[in-house]
């Protein structure tokens, strides 16, 4: 299949508006409680009495730049933490139906991952997540920008979704990562486009630990405080044959790449809402 140079080389064959280039925009972050708790969000209903989240809110105009304008393999997991790849349009996959998504769609992220992840030797897909950008939809994309995962929580998750203790404990002594495979459903993005930072522009001191707090146990989120210096990239009217990797944790280079959506001044009312999938997966290597 082709790669990165298809996608950056090959002019996109469609009737779609050209949402290509640089866009200037507003990215929205997050900052931890000024007294020093720890952040937390209740991911649902809080107790009586207690804010559903206790971080801050802030927003800032930036450029995001075209992932298209690089040439092929200039963007790489152990650097920015994200990469980007062409492969088939999954026509038998009904994205409605959450059984089709696993029993169809699930095999081909596996496939895709062990061959776009150097030395990967097992994956473990653990969730999903279909977002339409609809007032009404049950999840819509998010406009702020976050990492979903920490090291620590990562960790966590080797046992989490591989119960054999012995083989869990044999897997945490190797290279794990957490990587989200992205793509559009319903054709090319023409509103709500995913933005994604380059790690390599990101220190560690503008992330925090978020807990994210379920009613069976809690997880880690990390909160991105606004930087002037990170670069930020999107992958320019994307397709459905087309697919994002965000690497959220890797526990040898320590590569993440926030991300968020955000709004495009290009999109019109006539545009078409975005409706995506996120799938998540532990990837075990031996690079």
């Amino acid at each position: 299949m082709s790669t990165t140079e298809t996608i950056s080389q090959t002019k996109l064959q469609t009737t779609a508006p050209d949402f290509s280039g640089p866009v200037k925009t507003t990215l929205h972050f997050t900052t931890p409680p000024a007294d020093g708790s720890t952040t937390y969000h209740y991911v649902e209903k809080q107790p009586e009495g207690v804010a559903q989240n206790n971080y801050e809110a802030e927003s800032h105009e930036v450029t995001v730049n075209d992932i298209r304008s690089k040439p092929a393999g200039f963007f790489t997991f152990d650097k920015h933490a994200f990469e980007v790849t062409q492969t088939h349009d999954s026509p038998d996959v009904d994205f409605k139906s959450d059984e089709s998504i696993k029993t169809k769609y699930y095999p081909e992220i596996e496939e895709l991952l062990l061959k776009q992840v150097p030395g990967a030797h097992k994956v473990v897909i653990f969730d999903h997540t279909v977002r339409l950008a609809d007032p009404d939809a049950k999840r819509g994309p998010v406009l702020r920008a976050h990492v979903d995962q920490t090291a620590r929580s990562a960790s966590w998750r080797v046992p989490l979704h591989v119960p054999d203790e012995e083989e869990s404990n044999k897997l945490l002594k190797g290279r794990y990562r957490i990587i989200n495979v992205w793509r559009p459903i319903n054709g090319s993005v023409e509103s709500n486009p995913l933005a994604v930072g380059d790690s390599s522009t990101l220190p560690a001191d503008y992330l925090f630990p978020i807990e994210h707090r379920y009613p069976d146990r809690t997880g880690e989120t990390a909160g991105v405080k606004y930087n002037p210096e990170t670069n930020w990239w999107y992958l320019s009217n994307m397709k459905t044959n087309e697919r994002l990797f965000l690497q959220c944790s890797d526990n040898v280079s320590g590569t993440r790449t926030p991300h968020t959506a955000f709004i495009d001044p290009r999109s019109t009312p006539n545009s078409r809402p975005r409706e995506s999938i996120e799938v998540r997966a532990l990837v075990f290597s031996d690079a």
